[in-house]
């Protein structure tokens, strides 16, 4: 009996050894753990560079949310926006994400997709066209705001300009403008015995007024026995009953840069052609589309200049408020050859073929 006592206190002996023993490998596990964790304090004292691969991450970590809003589509502004996204592309990759909105031509809808922008404190905002760029300006005074395609800022924004072509304020961006004597000497090269000129723009624009004005002025003063007539339209609804009336007594139309033109070329040229009347567009997509002749710009090349200033901005910290706004170099006279042969119409030398 005092043996098999003896036997059992043994075994039992042995099991509470062998529970120590399992307890102390768990605890030295646990204080190695600590130990790893602490070594990279130790190194850094030592002297050794142990941020290299946080600094790293971190670096590549960074991205910036650009918003974009457009007006409308049609082949001029999407050839900005393209120009704007490729720009930011080539120089940030991955680092860039877009959020792309088009407004559908709709004013106030640029105010609710700018106002999104704002809401979510991108980092900078693309405004294509005059009213995008005005329903962000409204938006904010803080994120930077770059406009494309806008011919006047001073007109879009009610301001003067600075001496550099700065703004003072929280926007830059490139402009589409050209002097309008460049389309008064281009008409008047092509319907040298032209008397009356009528002049087609939306009244909603800003920019059409703008240059509107600026050709008449510019004509007055080159030719002023040619009398220049205004016919405006409100919005894609009225506008055939508008050039209907522009063409019936007119030796040449004159359109500006109007998006809500642009976007309805098709309506000027079935009425146009017919009429066997020389259209001057304010941009090479207008012409391709129902016009004659044009002194254009890329507005890819004006898109991209926007991206490279989003670039300085975003990645070099530029401040926005003393950027120049930035304009279209080396305008080039193009005609559409497809309208030309509609209306009977004969090029003469010096100008290039739309898409040719």
């Amino acid at each position: 009996m005092k043996k098999a006592l003896s036997l059992v206190l043994a075994l039992v002996l042995c099991l509470a050894l062998a529970a120590c023993g399992g307890s102390s490998t768990t605890s030295t596990a646990s204080t190695s753990s600590t130990a790893s964790t602490d070594a990279a304090p130790a190194a850094e004292t030592a002297g050794e560079s142990t941020d290299a691969a946080p600094a790293a991450e971190s670096e590549a970590a960074v991205t910036y949310t650009v918003g974009i809003c457009q007006l409308m589509q049609h082949d001029a502004l999407d050839a900005a926006t393209q120009g704007f996204r490729d720009a930011l592309t080539e120089a940030l990759g991955d680092a860039v994400v877009f959020d792309e909105q088009n407004a559908q031509g709709d004013s106030a809808t640029c105010s609710t997709i700018v106002t999104g922008f704002v809401a979510n404190d991108y980092d900078l905002i693309m405004a294509n066209a005059t009213p995008a760029l005005q329903a962000a300006v409204s938006a904010t005074t803080e994120i930077p705001v770059l406009g494309t395609s806008v011919t006047d800022y001073g007109a879009a924004l009610d301001m003067t300009l600075a001496a550099d072509g700065s703004t003072g304020i929280n926007v830059a961006g490139s402009s589409d403008g050209l002097p309008g004597q460049l389309y008064v000497d281009l008409l008047l090269e092509l319907v040298p015995e032209a008397k009356n000129v009528s002049i087609l723009y939306c009244s909603a624009e800003a920019n059409s007024v703008v240059q509107a004005d600026d050709f008449i002025a510019s004509m007055q003063a080159t030719a002023p026995d040619v009398n220049c007539t205004v016919y405006t339209f409100s919005d894609s609804n009225d506008i055939q009953m508008v050039v209907t009336s522009a063409v019936e007594n007119c030796d040449a139309l004159y359109i500006p840069t109007d998006n809500q033109a642009a976007s309805n070329m098709t309506i000027v040229q079935n009425v146009c052609a017919p009429a066997a009347v020389p259209v001057i567009c304010g941009e090479e997509n207008m012409c391709a589309n129902g016009g004659l002749a044009t002194v254009s710009i890329s507005y890819y090349n004006i898109g991209y200049v926007c991206g490279q200033q989003a670039v300085e901005i975003l990645r070099d910290g530029a401040d926005v408020s003393a950027m120049p706004i930035a304009y279209a170099s080396d305008p080039v006279k193009e005609y559409n050859a497809d309208y030309a042969a509609a209306i009977g119409f004969t090029m003469p030398d010096g100008y290039q073929t739309i898409g040719g």
